[in-house]
Parts: structure tokens; sequence; C-alpha cells
């Protein structure tokens, strides 16, 4: 028999043994819950409803994800470094200069909305003029935003009416275009302050155009066709509100809009109602869940592209309208067009999940944005094309389908792309980021950043983005909260990498990820975990077999072009403006000058093929980062590719002074081989991006 005491012992062991069991087991959990969950998912699906942010009201679609307020994402590196040229350029300067920005007379500062000037330049300039005021905190520039604000908020009639009280000659119906506009601001303005007057103003604004006979709503031309963006504004008070009163406008609005869910065809072919009206039916698959309507949009978008959009750069060829016939490479782009492609991405993006959106948003972004303006920002030109040699004021018409001064870089002129281009990069900026439908993040486009959002179990979580991308395929995540706090982030893997790596706090985890797909990351988050996403570029070319077999040559996100000379021209800013461009009295155009850019070297190269691959791979030259943060400029790109090609002495300058249509696909010349220097093709004002190719025997 054991003494008492061993006996005594053996039991306090055994207790003790249990108690160490069980805390082991309870803490299993615990340390599983530490560990990463490294998925590949196809698209962003609901799990739930966002608890931080204004999502999607029953009976709406639930939100995949939704937009932060601005404020929430800080823009930094190279997006920073764009954003402050458009301030001190011409989006922040455009008071000064615009004759319809003028306060003396205007219809968007007048109680009964009688006013000289009046109409879509004030909403479209000022709903991303105050979208930059707030993201770079800029106090002159919100003090400004807030006159027009109280301005707008001031004008409500008794009918709920407000701002300009534009109406149709023949018929007396109401214009309700700029409106539509200007309730953007309102809400990039509400979202940032959080005044109820704007609720109030859309609630009895609505109510008037729910009492308007269908007869004479939405009537002419620009409204029928935009007015999904009426219906976007009347989804946003809703999410807000809850009145059923809204789902009966939106079903008003979307009776009496223009029908874009024609099948294989647009009812219109004006490049920017293409670019902001094909949206129209997804918004309006957020009310009926039919997902016919959600097709009809893919089905637009890919309509357009198959007719007008064997072009790099993310648009379409039309200049301002499309023409059967003309769909070379040489056809343009209104700037409006681009940052309303943007935008459309934007939404699509949120409503969809689908991250093909943000795909063709890099891409419009990346390649043709930035070579529509000057590199300081103060000019931009109202047509911009992949192949454009001449950049100048005279007639290129009926090359160009416009007849004027379309492709000058000018301050002065293009009476809305010259107000509507501020929206361009402070949404872009806003979209970087998506909150999702399971409080997590999600990115939305790459580039330097910092945001701030709640997640998990209300945590305020910090991330810091710093990469070059899309210069640089390396993007670093540092993860700041101040306890730790589980919530899953979703890496967007773009549609053209085909292998993309994650690794957490240094230690990779292998994740077979598709193109065109996230990377989701469900963890508990501690204090600077360090998340780094690589997405390896590699050199790759897109054959345009409706455009003779033309080539374009990539690299990663980039599209680029031949690196052509340029020689800058200044011309006379106020004689080179366009018929319906209007600049006040006191506008010094010497402090806005205007240029034309002619070459200064040859441009019609043709590149070399051999069994239909490029017969010489290029080679890809990583120069030093610019130490002024702007990596579009022909001279300071940081990416540079040396390739091969031929000389095409008979593809030359037609009798429209434009460079002239491709020639047929391979081309046939005695020209010795000579090497080429290729730029990103934002970075190129001048560009040939779609080339001929020649057979190397």
């Amino acid at each position: 028999m054991l003494p008492l005491n061993i006996i005594t012992l053996m039991k306090l062991c055994i207790t003790a043994f249990t108690f160490c069991l069980a805390v082991c087991l309870l803490t299993i959990p615990v340390l599983a819950s530490l560990q990463s969950e490294v998925t590949s998912v196809s698209g962003i699906q609901v799990q739930g409803t966002n608890h931080y942010y204004v999502s999607n009201r029953l009976p709406l679609e639930p939100s995949r994800l939704v937009s932060l307020p601005v404020g929430s994402i800080q823009p930094k590196g190279w997006l920073l470094e764009m954003l402050t040229r458009e301030r001190n350029g011409l989006a922040g300067h455009l008071g000064e200069i615009s004759v319809w920005l003028q306060k003396t007379d205007n219809a968007w500062l007048s109680k009964d909305g009688e006013g000289q000037y009046g109409w879509e330049e004030v909403p479209y300039w000022l709903r991303g003029y105050i979208q930059l005021a707030y993201i770079l905190n800029d106090s002159h520039m919100i003090s400004e935003s807030h006159t027009w604000i109280e301005g707008v908020l001031n004008s409500q009639r008794l009918d709920g009416d407000f701002g300009p009280n534009i109406k149709f000659e023949n018929d007396g119906s109401r214009d309700f275009w700029a409106n539509m506009l200007m309730m953007f601001a309102l809400e990039t303005y509400y979202d940032h302050t959080h005044d109820k007057r704007v609720i109030t103003l859309l609630e009895n604004y609505f109510k008037y155009q729910l009492s308007v006979p269908d007869k004479i709503f939405l009537t002419h031309y620009w409204q029928k066709m935009r007015g999904g963006d009426n219906l976007y504004s009347v989804y946003w008070l809703y999410n807000r509100t809850g009145n059923p009163m809204l789902l009966e406008l939106a079903t008003k609005i979307h009776r009496c809009t223009a029908n874009w869910e024609m099948k294989g065809t647009l009812p219109n072919w004006h490049n920017v109602n293409i670019a902001e009206c094909f949206r129209e039916p997804a918004m309006h698959y957020l009310q009926t869940h039919n997902n016919t309507e959600l097709e009809a949009t893919y089905a637009d978008f890919k309509e357009v592209r198959k007719r007008y959009g064997q072009v790099p750069g993310g648009m379409f060829g039309s200049d301002e309208n499309c023409r059967v016939g003309y769909s070379d490479p040489r056809q343009a782009v209104e700037t409006c067009g681009m940052v309303e492609q943007m935008f459309s991405d934007e939404i699509l993006m949120e409503i969809t999940g689908d991250p093909m959106w943000m795909d063709n948003c890099e891409d419009v972004a990346f390649n043709s944005l930035p070579a529509a303006f000057m590199e300081d920002m103060k000019a931009l030109r109202y047509l911009t094309a992949p192949n454009m040699v001449i950049s100048d004021s005279k007639n290129h018409a009926p090359g160009i389908g416009n007849k004027g001064p379309f492709l000058t870089m000018n301050p002065f002129s293009s009476r809305c792309c010259q107000h509507n281009h501020s929206m361009g990069w402070p949404y872009f900026s806003k979209y970087l980021w998506y909150a999702t439908s399971n409080d997590g993040l999600c990115v939305g486009a790459y580039s330097e950043n910092e945001v701030t959002a709640k997640v998990g179990n209300g945590a305020t979580v910090r991330i810091v983005e710093i990469t070059h991308y899309p210069f640089e395929d390396t993007i670093n995540f540092a993860v700041h909260v101040s306890q730790p706090v589980a919530f899953p982030l979703y890496l967007r893997v773009p549609g053209w990498c085909k292998a993309a790596l994650v690794s957490i706090n240094g230690v990779a985890h292998s994740v077979d990820a598709n193109p065109d797909s996230f990377i989701c990351i469900n963890r508990l988050w501690s204090e600077k975990d360090a998340v780094v996403m690589t997405l390896p570029m590699q050199i790759s070319t897109r054959t345009w077999t409706e455009n003779k077999n033309s080539v374009t040559i990539d690299y990663g996100p980039l599209s680029f072009s031949l690196n052509i000379g340029e020689n800058y021209k200044k011309v006379d800013t106020k004689s080179t403006i366009m018929h319906d461009s209007r600049y006040q009295k006191n506008a010094n155009p010497l402090l806005w000058p205007s240029y034309d850019i002619f070459p200064t070297t040859s441009w019609n190269y043709a590149i070399e093929l051999k069994n239909s691959k490029l017969a010489f791979a290029p080679q890809v030259e990583k120069r030093a980062w610019p130490t002024n943060n702007y990596p579009f400029s022909a001279s300071n790109a940081p990416l540079r590719l040396m390739a091969h090609g031929k000389l095409i002495a008979d593809w030359t300058i037609d009798k429209y002074e434009l460079c002239d249509v491709l020639p047929q696909s391979p081309v046939k010349t005695l020209a010795p081989d000579e090497s080429l220097v290729l730029i990103p093709m934002g970075a190129a004002r001048l560009r040939i991006s779609a080339f001929p190719t020649t057979t190397l025997k």
C-alpha cells in the first residue's frame, strides 16, 4: 500500500495533467486561427451584409463589394503625383478659365435656377474637383467646392426641382441631364460631411421626378441615353433611407431610358454615351435580379469592342461617334470617354465582383488616359488614338470624324472634356479598395496608398501598400492594427498574370490562382503583419485580326508604343479652341499655353515575326525610378523595351494629315532590320501602339 503522501502527489499530478490537456485542447482552435487560410476564388461572392459601410438594402441584390467613403484611401507615390499635378494644373484652376464656371450669372448659384451659365460643365468639373479636394485635404479647394454645394442646396424650389431650370423649347419638357451629374458631387459631399440637407434635397427631388408624366420624362438625346446616372443616385438614396417610393422611381427611370439591352447592336454609337451608359442594365439588375440585364451590359461591352475595339488601351476607335468602316487604330476616343469608361468599370466591379472590370479600368488608366494630357496636366486634347503621329490644331476630317482643331493640346478648349476630365484620377483613387460583404477588404486596382477601414469585429485596420506597379511586379502590404482582428483580405489577380505569388511574414504560400481571380487570405491579423504579392510580368503580344493582323506588344498591364521623337510647338490658345469653347475675359492664355506636337523621327515601322511569333524577343530595360515620381514621360519612363523592326516606306501621312490606315500584315519590305525603342503607351503623346508586321525568313 502506497503512503498517503505519495497518493496525494499522484492525484495532484493527474489533476495537473488533466488541466494541461484541457488547456491544450482549448488552445488548438486559437492556434489554428493564427494560421493563414490562403485560397483562390474566381470572383467575390455574397457572404452576408457589411456591418460598417452602406450596402444594398433588400429587395436590391446584396452587395458583393462596397465602396469606401472618400478619405478612407490616401494615394501615395505616382498616383499622388498625378493628383497633385491635376490640382496644380487645369482641373484645379479651371474656375479661373472656363466661362461656364464663372460665378456671376450662374444658374447653379441661383435660387430660381435662372442664369446665363448653367448646364453640365459645373457638375462635370465639380464631381471630380470635390473628390480631389477631400483626398488632398486642400482647404482652398474644399471651400471652393462647398460654395457650389451650398448654391445647389439653396436652389431647391417648392415643387422639389433644383439647379438650372432648363426646358426644351419644342415640348416644354425638363432637361434632367445636368442634375444627374450634380448628384454625384452631392453624394461625395454627404459621405464626407453627413449633411442631412443632401438627403432632404434628394428625397424632394425624386418625389418631383416621380410626379412627371412618362411622356415628358427623360425626353431628348442626352438624358434619354444617360438615364442610368439618375438611376445610380436613386439607389444611393434608397440604401440610406429605405423609402419604397424610390424603387418605383427606379422602375420609371429604366422604362424611360434608351434601351441598352438591344441584341447585337447599341441604341447609340457616341463614344461617351457608350462608355457611360452600357452599365445601366447591370444597375437595374440590382432591383429585378434578372440576369439577362446583367448579361446585356457584358454584351454591350463586347459588341463595341468587336466592331471598333480591335486596339490597345482599353477603349475603342470611334472619334466622337463610331462610324462603319472607321475602326483603324488611328481612330480616337474622347478624354471624356476614357474617364467615363473607368467609372463604369469601377461601378461594375462593385456590382459583379468580377475582376475583369478592373483589368479594363487599369488598361485605360495606365495606357490611354495619361497621354491625353501634357505632362504638367495644364492642357489636354479632345481626342487621343492608339496610333497617333501628329497632334495639332488642323482639321483632319473626315479621317477623324470631327471638323475642327480636335487633336491639339489646349486648356481653353473642349467644352465637355475640359470639365469632365477632373474625375478620372480621383475616382480611380476612390476605388483602389472595396469593403466586402463579409467585413473584409478587397483590392480593386493596385497603386501605392494607405487605406483605413473597419473590418471583422469592428476594429480599425490601416494597410500601407508600397509599390511601383504597374512598372514593377511586387506589391507590399503592411498591416497595422491596435489588437489582433480576423478578416478576409482579397487580392486581385489580373487577367494577364499566369502565376501570382503571395507570402505572409516571409513565408510563401502555394496557391494555384487563375488569371482574373482573387487570392483570399483569411487570417487573425496582428500589428506589422506583412503580405507580399508578386505578379510576374512577361512580354506578350496581341494580334488584332480585324485590324489588318496588327500586333501590340505588352509587358504585364502595360502596352508599349514606338518611341517617336516629339517636337512641341506653342500655338495661340485662343485661336485654336473648338467652336463651342468659351473662356473668361480675364483668363490669360500666356499662363495656359497650347501645343501642337509633331514627329521628329520615323514612325512607320513593322515588327518582325517568325512563325507567327516575335522574331527577336524584346529586351526589358529597367531604368531608375523618376525622382519627380512621374513615370508617364517619354524621357523618364522607368521601363523600355528594345525591339526590332523594319521601315515601311509606303506607309505614310495621308491626305488628311494623319498616319495612313494600317497596311495588311504581313507586309513585304526590303528595308534593313533596325533596333527600336518602345516606351509605355501612356507615356507616348505621339505613338504607334498597333504595329503592322513583316515576316523574317
